[in-house]
């Protein structure tokens, strides 16, 4: 095995942060240059992350054995306290990988219209890129920890120095909300290693594996109370990654302030860092605390369904519209994780896939005619289907991928998530269901007030979208039909690891 072969997660986690260090010694003012080695820098992992997918094992489960993951790499760190460096992959984090290699990339490319400060923001891109790579690859649980916490400061910057008139508002709150989950995290992850053993060394671990609970020997956390408490503690921390109602107030004033590419990656990537956590933490670890919440969980997963479409529903800002209409799609994940079925989580952890696709896309066309017009108010349009056409249909496409529309993969993700719910929860699915409505009908009024009737006579000359948002905007728009009209070769992609974590949330303890 060479050494690509052996150390392919480190090389996506690390040549962004790579590229940074490069970025920050080239001379300043030489803008193109900064550019092209950023492109670069977050490209590489695309062909890595290629790589991995063709050599994936798709019948090997991971979630609770060392030997079920793929592409391990795991050697001793911070030996006195027993911290190693251990990485590795299943079919739960591989489309995490797959599509933070992918809109990493295409947010760098989106990235080439700022104008000030181009130099420290391309860093902090590739750094908050590292931090993401990290979170999806990390087996470790104080490796984890350290990546999680390396997202924080990049973003915060990113929006408090790039972002739009209230982005300092808008950056501390992120800051804060954010830094609440990490700290109960934290005292979450203290009380496992302070609690558990290694069987091999004896030792305390932070090796995630070791704190599930077939390898758990310490009676303080067999206890049903304590595990409520260790469960809530990271469920809340995960919940305002999500986000959860109600913990989502952060999200649509850092989405409406924040550069167009940085909320790319904010909804297509770190929303399901929260998800992402419950699936490879929270479930494994406390199956016993997952089933006891089942129901509450769901009924968030609703709440966040049916409130976030009538939030949408609500607004004159087409970002904050947007920014709405994910934490509508995030309940379809909560609610297919509650479920504890087959069906259910294949279809959570597809609508995390898809929605960061389809989400994308979303954010990408909105900042193209913010560019133009110079603000993102619905009713401040009109008519702008006769002079952009091209950018219509990509808008058009976009917004009927979001509300379901079938052969699109947004309706294959919200259909295996009810699939799997309703044997479950069947009244909690049926009120669920009518968000769907609200979902159609914000996305269909905003495209008739921007898109159809008479149009704006200020916006007659408005200039067409060009090649570069082209080129950003039609891989996403790819592969969203072609999951919704074959979606097989991400749901085999990820079934053999989902279906051995329904099987440890059930059938452990």
């Amino acid at each position: 095995m060479g050494f690509i072969d052996s150390h392919i997660l480190s090389l996506m986690t690390f040549l962004p942060l790579l590229g940074g260090v490069v970025i920050l010694c080239l001379p300043k003012g030489n803008d193109n240059l900064v550019k092209t080695v950023a492109a670069v820098a977050s490209f590489l992992p695309i062909p890595l992350a290629l790589k991995l997918l063709l050599g994936f094992d798709r019948t090997v489960g991971g979630v609770n054995a060392a030997n079920q993951f793929q592409f391990v790499e795991h050697y001793s760190w911070i030996p006195s306290i027993n911290v190693d460096y251990f990485m590795g992959a299943d079919g739960i984090s591989m489309p995490m990988l797959i599509l933070t290699a992918l809109l990493s990339f295409l947010a760098v490319i989106g990235s080439f219209g700022i104008k000030n400060k181009i130099k420290g923001y391309m860093a902090l891109f590739l750094l908050l890129e590292t931090g993401m790579m990290g979170v999806f690859a990390s087996l470790d649980f104080f490796l984890f920890y350290v990546f999680w916490e390396v997202m924080l400061l990049p973003m915060y910057f990113l929006i408090g120095i790039w972002g739009g008139p209230r982005k300092e508002y808008a950056a501390i709150k992120f800051f804060l909300y954010t830094l609440l989950g990490s700290v109960l995290m934290l005292l979450v992850m203290l009380a496992l290693y302070f609690n558990t053993t290694n069987p091999e060394t004896g030792g305390h671990t932070f090796n995630m594996l070791h704190y599930m609970p077939q390898a758990t020997h310490n009676a303080w956390l067999k206890g049903f109370d304590v595990r409520i408490l260790l469960f809530l503690g990271l469920f809340i921390g995960f919940a305002i990654k999500v986000p959860l109602f109600p913990f989502h107030t952060w999200l649509p004033d850092a989405h409406v302030e924040a550069p167009t590419a940085i909320s790319v990656i904010l909804a297509g990537v770190l929303l399901k860092m929260g998800t992402y956590g419950l699936m490879r933490i929270s479930f494994p670890i406390f199956p016993d605390i997952a089933r006891y919440f089942a129901v509450p969980m769901a009924v968030l997963g609703m709440i966040n369904i049916v409130y976030g479409a009538l939030c949408a529903m609500a607004q004159s800002d087409l970002k904050k519209m947007v920014a709405y209409s994910s934490v509508s799609h995030m309940g379809f994940v909560l609610l297919g994780m509650a479920a504890l079925t087959p069906a259910g989580m294949v279809g959570a952890s597809f609508q995390m896939f898809t929605h960061g696709m389809i989400t994308a896309m979303l954010f990408f066309l909105v900042g193209v005619v913010y560019d133009r017009a110079h603000h993102r108010q619905i009713d401040g349009f009109g008519g702008l289907g006769a002079v952009v056409p091209v950018y219509t249909a990509f808008i058009t496409f976009a917004f009927f991928a979001s509300l379901g529309l079938p052969g699109l993969s947004g309706f294959v993700a919200e259909s295996m998530v009810f699939l799997g719910s309703f044997p479950v929860f069947r009244t909690i699915v049926m009120i669920a269901a009518v968000g769907i409505i609200f979902v159609a009908a914000f996305h269909l009024w905003a495209l008739q007030r921007v898109f159809l009737g008479p149009l704006n006579p200020k916006y007659a000359t408005l200039e067409e979208i060009n090649a570069r948002e082209i080129f950003c905007l039609t891989p996403l728009a790819v592969i969203s039909l072609f999951l919704g009209i074959f979606p097989m070769p991400l749901v085999n992609l990820m079934n053999t690891s989902l279906l051995k974590l329904v099987d440890v949330v059930k059938t452990v303890l």
